[in-house]
Order: C-alpha cells, then structure tokens, then sequence
C-alpha cells in the first residue's frame, strides 16, 4: 500500500502490454480548487469573529494574510506531491517567509524579507499570543508580536484543511470526509468566540453564512458521492437538489428566528477572557514618581509606617522605573519590555532571586502600615522572603506579586492601616569605583526613553567630560549635579521656588535657569535620561530613607523621608546606586532666580540667511577628519545585502524541503538495502516503482512483479528510452520474482547486480524527463508498502 498522499492509478489488464504511458492524477482539478475555495470563504468569515479583541482593520489583514500563506502552502506541498512531514515542513517555511511583511512589517529588512526580531516574535506570538489576547485589555495592540496570532490560526486551519482537500479528499469523497474538513474552520470560528469580548460582530450573518456554505458544500459532496449529478433522469435531479434547497432556506430561516430569540446578551457571553483573571498591570496605576511631592507636602509630618529592624544608613526600596515617554518616568507594562520594571509574577513566602545582584548580609524587617495607601510595598534591597503577618493581607495572598529584576513587590488589592508584613532580604554590595574601572554596564533591555530635552542631551556630554569608563563618566555627572545644584522641594519655608514634575518641561526649566534647583524627583530624572543618552541603561528609583538613631528597635517613616536614587547596571556586579541630588538648600541671594508660572516652551529658531562664512567656522562644526576613519574597510551597501537576503531565503525555500526529501530516500534506500538478501532483492524491486512514481510514472500496483514491470516498460517505451533499457525492467521484474520465490541462496553479488539494474532503469526514466519534471522528482518521497 503506498504511504504518499498520491492517488493510485488504475491498473491497466494482466497479461496486456499497454502502449499509453502512465498517466498522473492532476492535483488541481475543477473540484479540487472548488473544495480550496469553500475552505478559504470558509476561515474568512471565521477569523473575522477577532475584531473584537483587536478592534480595527489591521487584525483583517493579517488574518486574510493568514489564509493565503496557510492555501499557498497547501497548493505548492500538493503541486510536489509531498509526504505529510514535508507538506508540513514546507508550510511551516511558508508561515515565516510571508509573515514578516504581513504582522510586522516594521522590523523587516527592505521591508519583506524576515529578521532575527520578526522571526522569534512569530514563534512567541504563536505559543503565548494566546494568553496575552486574553489576558491584556481590549482593543489588543501590543506586545509586538500579538498580531501573528491570528495571522498562526488562519495559516494552521488553512493549511491542513488545504492538505485535506487537495491530497486526501480525492481518494474517497464521502460525506464524513467532507465533515472532518469542515470541522478546521469551524475551531477557527469558535476560536473567535472565545478569544473575543462580550460584543458580537455580526455574529447572525456571520453564522448563517457560515451554516449555508457548510451546508451546500456537503450536500454537494453528498450528491456526488451517491452520483446524483450524474443521473440520466432530470426529475430525480430536480428532487434532490429541490429537497437539498429546502433544508437549507429551512436552515437558514430557523438560524434567523432562533438568532433573534436565542441568541444570549452580550453579559451572558460566554468568552475566555471572562473566566480568566488577566496578569497585574502597574501601567493601570500612577506614576509611583508622579505623586513624590505629596509626600514631601502634605504627608510630610504623617506617620506612613513603622519599621523594625532596620539599620542607620539602610533605604527602603519602593518602586524601579525604567520608561520615559516626555511627562513621567514609570513602570514599563510587559507590552514594552517582558523582563522590565512592569512585569511581575505570582509569588509565595519564598522570593526569586534577582538576576543580576551582589547582596551582602540579609537583614529581618517588620512593617507595620499606617497613613500609607498604595499597592507598592516598601522592602529593603531584594527580598528572599515575605510573610503576611496579619490576618486581613494574609487572606489576600493570591494578590502578591514580584518583580526580581526591579525588587519591588506589590499587593494589587493595596496596603491598608493595620498590615502588618515581615520581609528578609539584602541590598547591592557597592564596590569601589576603581574596581569598576573596567567593567563595562550590563546588557540590559530596557523601553526607549522619548521626548528629551536637547539642552539635557548636550548637558550630559558637557557634564561627562573628558572621561572615558562608564563609572567615571556616571561619578562625574553624579558630582557635578550635586555639586552646582541647590536642594528645594518648592516647600514655603524654602529660599528658593521650585516647580514640581519631572517632565520635559521641567527638565528645561532646571538647566536653563541659573542655578540648578529642585529635589530628588528633578535630579534623579535628570541624571537618568543624562545616563540613557550616553547609552547606560538606567533606571530611576524611589524610597524612604528614614533616619535610624543608634540602637533603635523600631522607627516611624514619614512622608518627609522619601527620596529617589538612579541605578545603573554594571556585568557581573548589578545595580549600582546614583545620588545626584544636591544637599546645598542655602542658595546665594543673588543667584536666587525669579519665580515663573509657567516655563516658556522650546522654539526652534529657523536658519539664519545672511551669515558671514567666518561664524560658522566655529569650534564645534570643525573637526579633524579621523584617519582611522579614512582608512575603515569596505561598506557593504543596504540594497547588496537586501538582495542577498532574498537569495539566501530563496536558497532556504528550496534546499531545505529538498534536503528533508533527500534524507527520507536514503533512509528509505538504506534500510531495504540492509535487509536479509531475500528481502534486499524484492527491496529493489520496490526501490525501482516508488522511484519510478516520484518521477511522476507510478507503477500500477495490486499485480504481480511481472505485471508490473511490463507497465514500466511499457512507459518506458512510450516516453522514447532505449529499447534495452525497457526490456531490462521487464527482465528485472522477471529475475526478482524468481530470486523471491525460487527458495534458492541469494549471494550478495546478485543483490549487487539487482539495485545496480534499479538504478540504470530510474537513470534511463530520468533522461526521458524535462529538467522541470526531474527537478518535481527531487522533492517527491514514495514509500511502497513491503511484499512478498
């Protein structure tokens, strides 16, 4: 029995020479691509139901996407005959070639042809797009790599659906065959349900549409199974097809009324996303930075919490923050970056360890929460352990998350007076500057700051000097912030105004007025996006650093006592603390600037037109030509290597389906070879008819080897080989039944001389062939089943 996707030809008569070649079975008949197109109307009508989690055009197109890499897969494995694997194979070749430029077409290169970056976030969107769709709020846009989720499911249902109908629905059109395709389609329709909102999208016309295609399409499968059509009585056929017609507007007028009646209210949906509670966000809440003068105003004299264990010089961690966007440093949702400040994980007592940290000694603190209301919980450095102490926050555990990565932890539900919590943990081992000397910072994926300020970004270069290593460039801006500037946190008593924010705005307001003023938020703002300029990841941070006398049991924390701090990575070391807050509050009275209400914004100023040639000439447009840079190497330009990616992925498309085929005939070859001689020699035989199929000549099969080898001559004949080589296979076949059944030794030389004969006869087929026909044979894989 053959284990290709192949129909069997008809066996032409025993004992008959024909003098017609073997004839292949077209893939791509009028009813198979009928089939095609009812499974293509089929998945567009269902992966429509995704416009609810996606909510606008974009999810369409890839959706339609989908579809045509999942049919062109199909038809390019049926037009080569493939095996199932390969088909397979070759589709799945199929889904990343085209899915670049189809979900995300921004990371392509020349904007078609895939990158490192769109390759894996097709994978991941294929494996966890499924949990992010319903876990993130609608309309769905980010991560990156949501949109090939629904570009995965039209492709997956499409293609094998596709394979059914064009390799394994011709071999027998039953009714229940037809049935089994129609069910692909359907689980990307109910896909769609599911993975949407409590809002239907045209759900009545999409399901009755979708019920009369299923419908027709089988009836019309059933009605040529049973040879309906092809009756010679016109009042048989006008029955059927009358009866058919009735069940279906039956169909259709029952789907509208029960549609109307039935069909449940949108609260009473059944969707995935109702039943699964989605991850927490931070990005949901403020800015943890946003609220910084609060503290330090009107919560300046409360009690937030009491805290014992703690030692004198130990800060209190509250919240990292890593992203930018021009108004707020804030936690980055895991729709920016996966490993940054917004991602957090269901925890228990035992804490992750962080990955990248060198702590020292861990210490013991008990919290006890007061006037503080917020989901941050305050810690010391990375936590180890966290226990839940009273009652109340102990009942809501399954609230507590934590960020390794950061060291912050949160209790979605939020703190309330009276929690009591205990937390072990140990903060960064700070070594000497010049023990850091040559360590460069981490490689750290951290979100793209925006909007900053251009008279921030020259400050930093200004301020970084003439150093050269990643620490003394940080000290040095470190030292000359704290330095030049003036503490104020804009309180009444202070010597000075000093506005709130940390926003561009505001972090121009701070390097154009003389001096420098502001607080924590300001200077620890500032000196982080000074950082990201220079390419240092870095992150802002915020805490309490409370007084501790010595020999304090236990302390009160007020809202006074928060501050903010930067960190900055460093390989193999971890977060290394920046204080670029000044301590100065004693501002000179006559640098003490004017109060201004509102900032003036940035105008860029238009060029000038008259301009002597000896004012641009200055210190700053002149540079000497490097002649390191003169002497660089040979630039490859972006169109050679954009044209060398499209051969390399072409080479791809064709040596990969063309290898797995390769190697599945040899192992096919290897193991007949190897066979006991008896079985190696009727290997051989069977050798010469699945090579004569790939090359699009099958053997008729269910005759003796003597039949058969007359058909393989015969086509031979009939192609116009050489009249040895036709005989030798009529010969062949004659010598190898009587090998098999003469109950004589079979010496190895024989079985040399059969598989030699094999390959002359495939050789002598070979030649009769196009270099088109031969290259299709390269890519075909038969495997005939064993005989006697």
């Amino acid at each position: 029995m053959s284990a290709t996707l192949t129909p069997d030809a008809p066996a032409p008569a025993s004992g008959r020479r024909s003098a017609a070649p073997a004839v292949v079975d077209p893939v791509f008949t009028r009813g198979a691509l009928t089939d095609l197109g009812v499974v293509v109307a089929l998945s567009i009508i269902a992966v429509l139901g995704f416009e609810t989690a996606y909510g606008d055009e974009n999810f369409l197109l890839v959706g339609l996407g989908g579809v045509a890499a999942g049919a062109l897969g199909a038809a390019a494995a049926a037009a080569l005959r493939l095996a199932a694997l390969p088909a397979v194979l070759l589709g799945v070749l199929v889904y990343f070639l085209l899915g670049t430029p189809i979900t995300m077409p921004e990371l392509a290169i020349l904007g078609v042809l895939p990158s490192a970056s769109s390759l894996a976030g097709l994978a991941i969107g294929a494996v966890f797009g499924w949990n992010d769709v319903l876990t993130l709020a609608t309309p769905v846009q980010a991560p990156y790599y949501i949109a090939a989720l629904p570009y995965f499911a039209a492709w997956a249902v499409v293609l094998i659906a596709g394979l059914l109908v064009l390799r394994w629905l011709p071999r027998r059109r039953s009714v229940l065959r037809a049935t089994v395709v129609v069910l692909m389609p359907t689980l990307l329709y109910v896909a769609g349900i599911l993975l949407g909102t409590d809002e239907p999208y045209y759900a009545a016309i999409r399901g009755i549409t979708f019920a009369v295609i299923c419908l027709v399409w089988v009836g019309w499968r059933r009605a040529r199974a049973e040879g309906v059509l092809d009756s010679p009585h016109p009042a048989y056929r006008r029955r059927r097809l009358g009866g058919a017609a009735a069940v279906v507007a039956g169909g259709v007028v029952i789907g509208i009324i029960a549609g109307a009646v039935l069909a449940p209210a949108p609260a009473e949906r059944f969707v995935l996303r109702e039943e699964i509670e989605p991850p927490f966000d931070p990005v949901e809440y403020p800015s943890p930075l946003a609220g910084f003068r609060q503290y330090t105003g009107t919560l300046a004299e409360e009690e937030l919490f009491r805290v014992q264990g703690l030692q004198p010089g130990q800060r209190l961690r509250l919240a990292a923050m890593d992203s930018y966007d021009g108004q707020l440093w804030n936690v980055a949702g895991r729709a920016v970056a996966e490993e940054g400040s917004g991602t957090f994980q269901l925890v228990g007592t035992d804490l992750p360890e962080p990955p990248l940290a060198e702590t020292g000694s861990a210490s013991t603190l008990t919290i006890s929460i007061g006037a503080y209301d917020d989901v941050w919980m305050p810690e010391l450095g990375y936590t180890s352990e966290l226990d839940l102490l009273d009652e109340g926050t102990a009942a809501r555990a399954d609230d507590l998350r934590y960020n390794p990565t950061t060291g912050s932890a949160i209790l979605s539900s939020g703190l309330e007076r009276g929690a009591r919590y205990r937390v072990t943990g140990a903060e960064q081992s700070i070594p000497e500057d010049a023990a850091l000397a040559e360590v460069p910072t981490a490689q750290v994926a951290l979100p793209p700051v925006d909007d900053v300020p251009d008279v921030l970004t020259s400050r930093a270069v200004e301020l970084a000097g003439q150093e050269t290593s990643a620490i003394a460039q940080l000290r040095t801006i470190e030292q000359r912030l704290s330095s030049e500037g003036f503490y104020s946190n804009g309180l009444p008593t202070d010597a000075a105004p000093s506005r709130a924010g940390h926003g561009a705005d505001r972090m121009v307001e701070l390097f154009t007025r003389t001096p420098l003023i502001g607080d924590e938020e300001q200077f620890a703002a500032a000196f982080a996006l000074m950082a990201r300029h220079l390419g240092y990841p870095a992150r802002v941070v915020m805490g309490f650093a409370p007084e501790v006398p010595e020999g304090a049991d236990e302390v009160a924390v007020l809202g006074s006592d928060v501050t903010a701090w930067v960190e900055v990575p460093f390989e193999g070391v971890g977060w290394i603390p920046f204080f670029p807050t000044p301590d100065e509050t004693d501002i000179p009275q006559d640098q003490v600037p004017l109060p201004q209400s509102e900032p003036q914004p940035q105008v860029r100023q238009p060029p000038r037109l008259e301009t002597d040639e000896e004012d641009l000439l200055t210190a700053v447009e002149l540079e000497e030509s490097d002649p390191d840079d003169e002497e660089q190497g040979f630039v490859i330009p972006g169109w050679l290597i954009g044209i060398g990616g499209a051969l390399l992925a072409l080479l791809l498309l064709y040596s990969i389906p063309l290898g797995i085929a390769a190697a599945l005939r040899a192992r096919r070859r290897a193991a007949r070879r190897r066979a006991e001689p008896d079985r190696a020699v009727a290997g051989a035989w069977q050798e010469l008819t699945d090579r004569f199929a790939e090359h699009g000549v099958p053997v008729p099969d269910g005759g003796t080897r003597r039949t058969e080898g007359e058909a393989a001559a015969a086509a031979l004949a009939a192609r116009g080989a050489e009249e040895s080589a036709a005989g030798g296979v009529a010969t062949l076949a004659r010598e190898v039944d009587g090998d098999v059944f003469g109950g004589r030794p079979i010496e190895p030389e024989r079985v040399d001389d059969r598989w030699s004969r094999v390959d002359d006869g495939v050789a002598a087929l070979a030649a009769t062939l196009t270099p088109w026909q031969r290259q299709l044979a390269r890519f075909r894989v038969t495997r005939r089943g064993a005989r006697g």
